[in-house]
């Protein structure tokens, strides 16, 4: 919805005038900008070492949970009641444990990328600024927003994030 508006908004901005003579029009996936910075590469190599442990943790159990499943429904049959008890509960054990894991990983993620993107924001903005003047740009999209042009519009993508990698 937020798209549409920004795209009505920008038609409407611009009164049926020629985009061109109107206004220096150039697109930006700021997402991408950010993702592809030294700093976030570096962080997410960060994020991968502190939680690979608990990634082959939960992928070991995984498949012991999966090797509990299959020799309850072969062999459930002829086990005895204590024999499938000590299984359910070695399963229900190693079920929680993987989720206590899932959420850990989860967790260590959402920190991450919140960090990260408040760490980030003002110099993306003080990025754009630089670019905007640089390029003398009246109007900058999100590339996301664009919904249709017949134009060649600018995309500052590339050169928001070399900007950014120099301010880290």
């Amino acid at each position: 919805m937020r798209k549409l508006t920004l795209a009505l908004g920008f038609a409407a901005l611009m009164g049926g005038a020629s985009l061109a003579q109107a206004a220096e029009v150039a697109v930006l996936d700021w997402r991408q900008a950010l993702m592809e910075t030294d700093e976030a590469q570096r962080q997410m190599s960060e994020l991968r070492s502190e939680i690979e442990g608990p990634q082959q943790e939960a992928q070991t159990l995984g498949q012991e949970l999966q090797a509990l499943q299959q020799r309850l429904e072969q062999d459930g049959a002829v086990m005895s009641e204590s024999e499938r008890e000590t299984l359910l509960q070695e399963g229900m054990e190693k079920e929680q444990r993987f989720m206590q894991l899932r959420q850990q990983i989860g967790e260590a993620q959402m920190r991450s990328e919140q960090a990260f993107l408040q760490e980030a924001e003002p110099k993306l903005e003080q990025a754009v600024d630089q670019i905007v003047e640089r390029h003398n740009i009246e109007v900058l999209i999100d590339r996301e927003g664009v919904i249709h042009t017949t134009l060649e519009l600018t995309d500052v993508t590339d050169e928001v994030t070399q900007i950014l990698n120099t301010l880290n």
